[in-house]
Formats: structure tokens, sequence, C-alpha cells
């Protein structure tokens, strides 16, 4: 029995001495806490440990904020059932923190970290809740570091999801916000802060400009605050690469390609051992790009398959991979290599897929696949294409010869084709432009349809009806005309055959013989030339969507538009507003 009570006393004597040396300090907390928000963007690794090492505390408040962290550590490393189950423990030991100011401090903190995890995953919504329930703690103990870092967290969500007025009018105020409490924050962190509204900024416009090619201006203002970010970031490695990588992509837009090079160059010479393995990756693909517009495929070969040897080694690069092997596909077709062209291909597809699934499971929204999709058609077009012939081919040499012909062939007809497109466009658009500096206008038959003079003095051919009442129905028709009764879905064969008191046979035989076409393809040719007239004269008419413009004139659909608009002017409704 004496030696059952030693056993014990021990036990719990060593049970407490084990947990005194879990326990940390409250100031070695705070330590903790810096170090983990110091490394979270430049290294992660590093962010790892010193929550690993804040999690072996027995203090439910340390708990919870460790595992806060972690989850969305988890989350950048891609792991989101990781992620989700650190949440839940870090809401487990809140839970078991008394109430108290620093509960409420304690709780901001995990909010920020819970909406940063959904900002990963691609919830934005559910991101911008944790964002704006942490903001309301905040404000409410008056904590004014972590209200700053709420309100640029929400500026940056705005910007994903193309708010962009509104991103830009949120870090303006941020930028206010942080002046006028300059007081409370370090010198560094103060420059590290600024430098990062700055780099925000820039961001938010260069994203405008992306969705409004026509504002040249917002590059202007993105390359000023780029450097403005780039001068005040001298002591923080990662924030002058990012600014400077996204300064590079300004000169990109621009067609600048000598100071976009010298930029990518100086970022893609980071040592490989870099914790910027994003921006290095980054930087060799863009290095790659500007290489391919530029014709000089044997760098753009070696920096697509740099960037490609990096992304292996990150779970941030899958759409550069992806999009690497497409344009490497791409060149080894000009090059003449299709067996390398058929290698890339494959890769990219089934990368692809593998990175579908992947998002599909963590749920991150449709946002983040734009921009390949319409390379993944491409790509299935050409490996189908590639395995047909080789199926039917006895050996490389066949199928390469077959290749080249094939692709010749499709080069000269689609450089014929293009040339003839683009010769009928600028036919199309001198006439209407003559016409409008005439000051014709729609209500003007003459230029969109046809002079009326000209439809009387056709030749002479021996009518079955009366001419008189054949000028009738024709100026009934234009009638019609004038009241643009043509852009309505009902402008049909048999409608109009009412409106002007007439049957569909005799109508259509009117049209025919005095206009030289049928009933559809003289109702197309009205909406068709209203539609020209529009995009020369209205710039608020040009930003209308394709589907918008083949609505308001009475088409189906806008297939069947597109398709009639590029038969009439030899390009597309697109390229048509981008030549005007």
């Amino acid at each position: 029995m004496r030696h059952i009570i030693c056993f014990l006393f021990f036990f719990i004597l060593n049970t407490a001495f084990a947990q005194d040396k879990k326990a940390i300090s409250e100031e070695e907390y705070a330590v903790l806490q810096y170090k983990i928000r110091q490394s979270f963007n430049a290294n992660i690794d590093s962010a790892f440990v010193y929550a690993n090492q804040m999690a072996k505390s027995n203090n439910n408040k340390h708990l919870a904020f460790a595992n806060a962290a972690m989850s969305t550590l988890w989350q950048c490393m891609g792991k989101a059932e990781l992620s989700k189950k650190k949440y839940q423990k870090a809401l487990f030991y809140l839970d078991k923190v008394p109430d108290s100011k620093d509960k409420v401090a304690l709780k901001s903190y995990v909010l920020n970290y819970a909406g940063l995890a959904e900002w990963k995953r691609g919830n934005f919504s559910e991101a911008i809740e944790q964002y704006q329930e942490g903001l309301k703690l905040s404000k409410q103990i008056g904590d004014i570091i972590q209200i700053f870092k709420f309100k640029a967290n929400i500026a940056k969500v705005n910007e994903e999801v193309g708010n962009y007025q509104l991103a830009i009018r949120n870090t303006r105020e941020l930028n206010d916000f942080l002046i006028e409490n300059r007081d409370l924050f370090p010198k560094v962190e103060f420059l590290n802060r600024k430098s990062g509204i700055y780099f925000d900024l820039g961001s938010e416009y260069e994203s405008y400009f992306m969705k409004n090619h026509d504002k040249k201006i917002l590059l202007d203002s993105a390359e000023y605050f780029y450097k403005m970010a780039i001068s005040y970031s001298q002591d923080f490695d990662q924030q002058r690469a990012s600014a400077k990588l996204s300064l590079g992509n300004i000169y990109n837009w621009r067609a600048d390609y000598k100071n976009a090079l010298k930029i990518y160059s100086e970022l893609a010479l980071l040592p490989q051992q870099n914790n910027q393995k994003d921006i290095l990756c980054v930087a060799n693909y863009n290095l790659a790009d500007v290489y391919e517009t530029l014709k000089m495929y044997n760098q753009a070969l070696f920096f697509y398959k740099k960037s490609d040897s990096i992304a292996t080694l990150t779970n941030i690069n899958q759409l550069d991979y992806l999009k690497s092997n497409y344009h490497q596909s791409k060149i080894y077709i000009i090059l003449k290599k299709p067996e390398l062209a058929y290698k890339h291909s494959k890769i990219y597809l089934d990368s692809k897929k593998k990175y579908e699934e992947k998002l599909n499971k963590e749920r991150v929204g449709v946002n983040e696949l734009q921009g390949i999709d319409n390379l993944t058609k491409e790509m299935v077009s050409f490996e189908r294409n590639y395995e047909k012939n080789l199926l039917y081919s006895r050996g490389v040499k066949i199928f390469s010869s077959l290749l080249f012909i094939v692709i010749g062939i499709l080069l000269i007809k689609k450089s014929r084709d293009k040339n003839k497109g683009y010769k009928k466009m600028n036919t199309v658009l001198q006439e209407f432009k003559t016409n409008i500096e005439k000051g014709n206008y729609p209500e003007d038959k003459e230029i969109l349809f046809g002079n009326e003079k000209n439809l009387h003095e056709r030749e002479n051919l021996n009518l079955s009806i009366d001419d008189s009442k054949e000028n009738e129905v024709v100026e009934k028709l234009l009638v019609l005309e004038k009241k643009l009764e043509y852009l309505s879905v009902n402008f049909t064969l048999s409608q109009v055959a009412k409106k002007i008191e007439t049957n569909t046979i005799y109508l259509s035989y009117v049209i025919n013989k005095r206009f030289g076409k049928s009933f559809e393809e003289y109702s197309n040719d009205l909406k068709i030339n209203y539609v020209i007239y529009e995009m020369i004269a209205n710039e608020r008419y040009r930003k209308q969507s394709v589907k918008s413009i083949a609505e308001s004139t009475g088409f189906e659909n806008a297939i069947s538009f597109e398709k009639i608009f590029r038969k009439r002017t030899g390009v597309s409704p697109i390229r048509f507003v981008d030549n005007i």
C-alpha cells in the first residue's frame, strides 16, 4: 500500500512539473505572436515553427491563437481539411477562455485568421463576414492595429471580386487612417504598412484597367503606386519583390518590353532557395511570355521550363504551370516539333483535370479558373487531331510531314481569310464614316438601306403585278425602316405583311425583286447596318456585350448575330470595335 501511495505521489508531482514546462509566459506569448505575424508572408515554414512552439503551452488563450494561425498556414499550403480542423480547435480553446477584454481581442485575431483561410479557399463572401464581425469587436475595444488589418483585408477582397472602385476608396481611407494613427506604429512597421497600402493601390488600379482597357490613365496610377511601394519597402524583401514584379507587368501591358525584361530578369535571378519561390516562378513565367511575344522562342522555352520546375515546389503556382505547358505546346508547333507539342498538351490537360478536382474539393470559386478555359478547348482539339493523325501514320516522319503540310495550309488560309476580313471591314468602316461625316443618320434610309431612287430605277422586269402597288409596298417598308421596326423580334415576314396589309407571298416577291434578297437577308441587313452605325457613332454602345446588342436588335441569340455580323463585315463584333 505504501508503494502505491509513493507511486501516485511521484506521478502527480511529475505531471505538475510537466505542466509547468509546457506553460509559457505572457511575454513569450507576445514574442511568438510577433514572430508568427512577421513570418506569415515571408516564410511560412518559420511561421509554422513559431505556431507549434506556442501550441506547446497549456494556456487556452495561447492554444486558440496558435491553432487559428496554423489554420491559415495550412490553407496557404493547400491543405484545406487540416486547415478546417485547426480552426475548430481554435474555437474550442477560445470558448474556454474567461470573458474579458483579452477574450474579445483574441476572438478578433481568430476571426482575422478565419477570414484569411476562407479568402485563400476562394470563399470571398464568407471571408467578408468574418472580417466584418472581427472589425466590430476591434472597434469595441479600440484595437487600432487590428482595425487596420480588417480594413486592409476587406479592401483586398473587394478587389478580388471586381469591386475596384470600392477597393480603391477603401484603401485610400485606410491610408488616411494610418496617417491619423501613425504614432501608434513603430517607424519600421509604419513604413511596412505604408508600402503595403501603395502596393494594394497599384494592384487595384491595374485590376481596374484589366477590365477597362480603354482607360489607359489607370496604368499611370498603377505605375505611380508600385514605384511608391518599392521606395517604401527597402527593408522588406518580400514586399519589394512583389512590387517590382507588378511594375514589370505594367511595362508589359504597355508593350515596353525593354523595361519589362529588365525587371523580370532581375527577379528571376533570385536564388532558388529563397523563400519567395512564388514570385520567382511568376517572374520566370513572365520573362518567357515576353520572349514568346518577341518570337524569341528558345529563350521563351528556357524560362517556361524554369518556371515549371519552381512551380512543382510550390502549392500556389498551378495556374502558371498550366499556362506554361500550353504555351510550350504552341511554341513546339511553330518550331515543327509535334511530339513535344503533344507531350506538353498532355501535361496541360492532365494537370488541369487534377487542378479542377482539387478546386472542387476545396470549394474554390470559378474565378480561379479565369483565363484557362479557352486554352483547354484548343489543347483538347490539338490532342485529338494529333492522336487521330498518329493512328494513321506509320512513323514520326510521315506524321510530321502531314502535320507540317496541314499547319502550312491552315496558316496560309488563316492569313488570307484574315486579310480578306480586314479589307472588308475597312471598306465597311470607310463607307459608314463617310456617310456620318456628311451628316447622314440611321433615319436617312439612303445611308443604311440604299438609295430609294435607285430602287425604283432597277432593271425593267416583266411584272405579273401592278407597278404602283409594288411601289406602295416599298414605300410602306421604308416607313417601317424609318421607325426602326426591324429591331423588334416581331419583324417577321408574316408580321410585316400584316402591318402593310398584304400577303407573305407578295411581300417576299417584292423584296426579292426590288432589293435582290430574301426577307430574312433584308431583315438581317437592316439590323447589322444599324449596329455598325451605332458602334461607329456611339462610344457607350461599343461597350455593350455581344449578347446585349443581339437582344436589343431582335436577333434570336448572340451566336446567330455574330455569324451574320462577320459575314457582313469580315470580322467579329469585338474585332470590329477594336478597330474603330
